[in-house]
């Protein structure tokens, strides 16, 4: 019998719908990975929830012991945000993924700023 995405992730810290701006809705997950594989695997098991498979962008960043890798899914430098806070933290082996519902009115520069608003969520959970 074939494993489901679900199954063969690392476990995932998902904190759900963090923040909300002008209609645009962002929550952020990780999960503790060692290798691409294992990034490809909580991002398959994560979009097996059809709200996040749905979202307008899912970024991350994943800080491994092979080096660091990010991926902004249509959201230009999101990914490299992620990034930067991961290494301001310290924080090894690891994934963040930011997801971002569109709520129909553009942030320009905020987005940025929801981002990371996002990441310390995470990272500082109250």
């Amino acid at each position: 019998m074939a494993q489901s995405p679900a199954d063969a992730a690392p476990e995932m810290k998902k904190l759900g719908v963090v923040l909300t701006d002008r209609g645009s809705r962002y929550a952020v997950t990780g999960a503790r990975v060692t290798s691409r594989a294992e990034v490809d695997a909580v991002l398959a098991a994560l979009k097996t929830d059809r709200a996040y498979a749905r979202a307008t962008h899912n970024t991350w960043a994943a800080m491994l012991p092979t080096g660091a890798l990010k991926a902004d899914d249509g959201e230009s430098g999101a990914g490299m945000v992620i990034l930067r806070m991961m290494e301001r933290e310290g924080l090894q082996d690891h994934l963040i993924i930011v997801t971002r519902w569109y709520g129909g009115k553009k942030l320009g520069g905020d987005r940025f700023r929801r981002v990371q608003d996002a990441v310390r969520a995470y990272l500082n959970p109250a």
